[in-house]
């Protein structure tokens, strides 16, 4: 059985997850009474739990975000027309019908952490011992860290999925309206640049690694253990920050912290899947790659519309690999990554990444792994390159490509196109080949590419626009949904352009 993720007080839990905005559709205390209900630090970590428990829902990490990040690519499509993920495969929205979704998970996550960011230092200690004192520090700087860090994760992909990417135009178009308060249905918010976005994410994650606690702090402490697992630390919010660097092409910070980030996660206990136990290590919660995960239980997880389920042959089978990325994979069919493929009916899926953990339910109840120690190398990979520095680069893809297949080994002047590849064999299925290629100035080209092994997968319908683009297409940042632009005069004139 999965171990227990939270300890629960219900009635918070359902009142912190109800919160929805309308610009903001929400006052305070609907949410939550700040002035009286939250009166010590287990208080504020049962309302993180409830941030948690929305970041698993279908409409973020549950599922939509992933496939979001994975059919709007090249590598993954729609199986048909009529599935959950065809609209963002085909790009068939404009700003009335647009999802709203995204947004307004995202600012009742933002919402609820600026509760606990806003409030948390007020908590004092009632002890006279000094042992007591310092671990009611350490409690409460984890759990402001911890809130710290959805902030900026929830505000980073507002940033990414609103806004263009960040060298397109060095962050000059408008992104997410930054929330830092805690507000009411009077706050009227105006969009921010996508620069400034990642000014003030880079800012709450700087302000949250030296708070948030290591795997080994957390073991010897009896109030940092309360939330160990299925909860952000130093290093998933280490690689957020070397991701944010990486996506602004500030590559010598994104570098640095990668490393940073690599060396203090292995020296608290974290390593490289090897190949013998890569297939396997999707089976199995918090193995040890991987920095934070999304724990999904039996009781709570998004079933039968979670991301596991939606490409599972046994589910509901939205997507599929196109040919095109089959092609790819089956250049080295030794590589183990290859493995995680799983072929049915002349259509190939990736519901290896989701089989569920030890026994424990199925595809439907599948953690989600949000943050691997794999991406660490590949970003330091790829900013070395970008830093002209080849010995590191060399370094750090060697890893990930020599644990795919160790027969294979890395030699010459690394390219950023090498990087890339690796981050498409690594990453599919988890929601970042979109954006890595838009990030990057790149273009998604969908072809038709013809593969004995699955004859009958073919693109669907597309318009010509869906067909072959890159971050000048419209398309490739969503509308702000016509409701938040109707109810806030300062959003007027501020949709984003072609809609």
């Amino acid at each position: 059985m999965k171990r227990l993720k939270y300890i629960w007080t219900v009635t918070l839990a359902v009142l912190l997850c109800a919160c929805g905005n309308d610009w903001l559709d929400i006052e305070p205390s609907t949410s939550i009474d700040t002035e009286g209900s939250l009166t010590t630090l287990r208080d504020y970590e049962f309302t993180l739990n409830g941030i948690y428990s929305t970041m698993q829902s279908y409409y973020y990490y549950g599922a939509r975000m992933q496939y979001y990040g994975d059919v709007t690519g090249d590598d993954i499509q729609a199986y048909s027309a009529s599935k959950r993920c065809a609209t963002y495969y085909q790009f068939g929205w404009n700003k009335d019908n647009v999802p709203t979704t995204f947004w307004r998970t995202c600012y009742d996550i933002i919402q609820n952490t600026n509760i606990v960011i806003n409030g948390i230092d007020a908590i004092q200690y009632d002890g006279e011992d000094e042992k007591g004192q310092q671990a009611f520090d350490a409690y409460q700087k984890d759990l402001k860290g911890q809130a710290l860090a959805v902030w900026a994760l929830a505000t980073f992909d507002l940033t990414r999925l609103y806004g263009y990417p960040y060298l397109k135009d060095n962050g000059t178009s408008l992104g997410a309206a930054i929330v830092r308060e805690v507000v009411g249905i009077t706050y009227k918010p105006s969009r921010s640049t996508v620069a400034k976005c990642y000014e003030e994410i880079i800012k709450s994650l700087k302000n949250a690694v030296p708070l948030l606690a290591t795997q080994k702090e957390k073991a010897k402490s009896s109030w940092l253990a309360q939330s160990v697992q299925g909860k952000m630390n130093k290093w998933s919010a280490m690689t957020l920050l070397s991701r944010a660097y990486l996506y602004m092409g500030d590559y010598g910070n994104a570098l640095k912290v990668a490393e940073e980030a690599i060396e203090g996660a292995e020296k608290d206990g974290y390593r490289l899947w090897t190949n013998e136990e890569y297939a396997m290590a999707w089976s199995e919660a918090f193995s040890s790659e991987v920095l934070f995960e999304i724990v999904n239980l039996l009781t709570d997880s998004p079933g039968k519309e979670s991301i596991g389920y939606l490409c599972s042959p046994d589910g509901y089978k939205d997507m599929i690999l196109t040919g095109s990325f089959y092609d790819f994979m089956m250049q080295d069919k030794d590589d183990v990554r290859f493995k995680m493929i799983d072929i049915v009916s002349k259509r190939a899926y990736y519901t290896n990444k989701y089989p569920g953990e030890n026994g424990d339910g199925g595809p439907a109840d599948a953690n989600i792994r949000l943050f691997r120690l794999s991406e660490l190398y590949l970003i330091a990979a790829e900013a070395a390159v970008q830093e002209k520095d080849n010995t590191k680069a060399v370094k750090y893809l060697e890893a990930i490509v020599k644990r795919g297949n160790p027969a294979n080994s890395v030699s010459g002047t690394v390219t950023v196109e090498q990087v890339l590849d690796e981050r498409r064999k690594e990453f599919y299925g988890e929601g970042h080949r979109f954006f890595d290629v838009l990030r990057t100035g790149g273009t998604i080209k969908r072809e038709n590419v013809s593969v004995k092994e699955i004859s009958s997968t073919k693109h669907l319908s597309l318009q010509d626009y869906a067909k072959e683009f890159d971050w000048n297409m419209y398309k490739v940042v969503l509308p702000i949904p016509k409701a938040e632009i109707d109810a806030n005069p300062n959003m007027k004139g501020q949709q984003n352009p072609g809609y």
